[in-house]
């Protein structure tokens, strides 16, 4: 077998759109993708019930596996060929216990499901795989017999992230953080050389020119732990402290990154702004699933009661019968991860300087831009350049220093350098490719 085109570590809190991307991503051929690690954290529901979600994704899939051989149907080639660890992460945001919650995906993050289909849900047992032994070793020594398809891990997700980063050759592995950023942020600060060994990071977070979804200006990933995004953001600037958020009540839960690092932090971005028009509607997916489902397919018995359930809940939001679709945000990024060559992605012409807030009242987790057309002295250098020259080279300090810019937004080596993705090839036809990838 070829070696896969790209390696990945999906970081996600397993709500409906995540479900769809590790669907997605499993069921890409191995030569396309190896999904190395899935990391979970907290989000659209407390820890505990997206690890639940996880567990019992891979729980049906060896079901729709064996249903699929015994019908002659085509397995998945990823799901088949590699074994992603999975790891817990953490519980809340770095600076708030109290959980950012969007009640869009039901309480238990997948619109009652587990009650649902009780017999698509894996025994309880599977808990005692995540706990931390004392001393134990880091991988869980269970008998491999628990899943086929997972490697329970009992260290914590950001640690095993880390590990996994340190082990593999420099900017061969992807992070696809598809939820709150605190787990990448807490690699981050643990270990920012080993964590900038990254290749790319791709993010689904944000609203830049368009309104937020959980606040006029925010967008869920990043309201929930904005601490976290601004100082993983914060690593794509040649000065990462000139952005980074500040400490309030004069403390900070995590320390300050070295003042120099030998690399930036690739970070390509994926807010709402190209997210949300790529859409999955009621009818498009019940042509497709409805049949499998009365064939008798676990995953179409799975998936309906969760999407049905999610396109039930738009529809009540929105109270206008105009069947709005569900909005593919996190299965993007990860078709981006499959056809990143594809020259119909387009990101912004240059790395934009996208900042944080995180002590607004109002404006917590928004993505500010300057759009004041202004003239930046140092603007020849504004490249993200993995291993920048030094950032304190003299010619760049005299030219980079406007008066009265105390917040250094004319300055190049003071801001972030965000890869802004506009345009996918596949807005029209995403959904169908989806379908016909997780269904086919």
């Amino acid at each position: 077998m070829m070696a896969p085109k790209n390696r990945i570590i999906i970081d996600t809190d397993p709500g409906v759109d995540d479900v769809l991307a590790l669907l997605l991503a499993l069921s890409a051929s191995p030569e396309e993708l190896e999904v190395v690690m899935i990391s979970v954290t907290y989000g659209n529901v407390p820890l505990q019930r997206c690890l639940r979600n996880v567990v019992a994704l891979f729980h049906v899939l060896e079901k729709e596996m064996a249903w699929r051989e015994a019908t002659g149907k085509p397995a998945y080639g990823a799901l088949n060929a590699y074994k992603p660890i999975v790891a817990v992460g953490a519980e809340h945001a770095l600076e708030d216990e109290k959980l950012v919650q969007d009640h869009f995906h039901g309480s238990d993050g997948l619109h009652g499901v587990h009650d649902a289909h009780p017999h698509l849900s894996p025994a309880d047992t599977w808990r005692n795989l995540f706990e931390e032994a004392p001393d134990g070793p880091s991988v869980s020594s269970e008998p491999p017999s628990y899943s086929r398809y997972f490697t329970p891990s009992r260290t914590p997700a950001h640690k095993e992230m880390l590990r996994i980063l340190r082990e593999e050759p420099e900017s061969t592995v992807t992070i696809v953080a598809i939820g709150p950023l605190t787990n990448v942020a807490l690699a981050a600060s643990e270990d920012p050389e080993t964590f900038l060994r990254v290749k790319e990071l791709v993010v689904m977070g944000g609203a830049v020119e368009v309104e937020g979804n959980v606040s006029p200006c925010a967008e869920f990933n990043c309201l929930a732990d904005a601490v976290a995004a601004a100082r993983v953001f914060a690593l794509t600037s040649l000065i990462p402290s000139s952005t980074m958020p500040p400490t309030i009540h004069g403390k900070s839960f995590l320390p300050p990154y070295p003042a120099k690092l030998s690399r930036q932090l690739k970070l390509t971005l994926f807010p709402l702004d190209i997210t949300t028009p790529h859409e999955l509607r009621r009818r498009a997916f019940n042509e497709v699933v409805q049949p499998l489902k009365e064939a008798g397919s676990p995953l179409a018995q799975w998936t309906d009661t969760f999407m049905n359930g999610t396109f039930n809940k738009i529809d009540s939001m929105l109270g206008d019968g105009s069947g709005a679709g569900l909005s593919l945000h996190d299965p993007l990024c990860v078709w981006y991860m499959l056809s990143r060559d594809d020259p119909g992605w387009k990101t912004v012409a240059k790395p934009q300087d996208i900042r944080i807030e995180t002590c607004g009242q109002w404006t917590r987790g928004m993505h500010i831009i300057d759009r004041r057309i202004r003239a930046k002295p140092g603007e020849a250098g504004t490249a993200v350049q993995t291993h920048p020259a030094d950032p304190m080279d003299a010619v760049s300090v005299t030219v980079d220093e406007v008066p009265g810019d105390t917040m250094g937004w004319l300055s190049v080596r003071k801001g972030n350098r965000i890869n802004r993705m506009l345009e996918s090839p596949v807005r029209d036809t995403f959904a169908e490719i989806l379908l016909k990838k997780v269904f086919a």
